[in-house]
């Protein structure tokens, strides 16, 4: 393995697997820590909550599978497998788990 290329999964399903949702926890686990980015898996059982929060660099946070509800400098959005958000460096947010899922945090910087 070389710091240039890094096979950090071949798949989702070997997240989920390594990383699955606890009932009522809140499960967190570096999968990357590379040069100007980290990559975290957070595992949320459906009604757990990150409350609001900052990050010192800018992150993009991408649902995996389940639904949450994000918010973010006064706005509200509904994320379902696939959809993607930015949040620039110190901006308040939170995260509700609608259901039970897994969400992909990136850390830029």
């Amino acid at each position: 393995m070389t710091d240039s290329f890094i096979v950090v999964a071949t798949a989702a399903d070997e997240i989920a697997a390594a990383h699955p949702v606890e009932p009522a926890r809140i499960s967190t686990a570096r999968l990357l820590k590379a040069d100007g980015v980290r990559l975290m898996h957070l595992a949320l059982d459906a009604g757990e909550a990150l409350t609001e929060h900052t990050a010192a660099v800018p992150i993009t946070v991408q649902c995996l599978e389940g639904r949450f509800r994000f918010e973010a400098d006064g706005r509200v959005v509904e994320l379902a497998p696939g959809g993607i958000v930015y949040v620039a460096a110190r901006v308040p947010h939170a995260v509700h788990a609608l259901d039970a899922g897994r969400l992909l945090l990136s850390l830029h910087g």
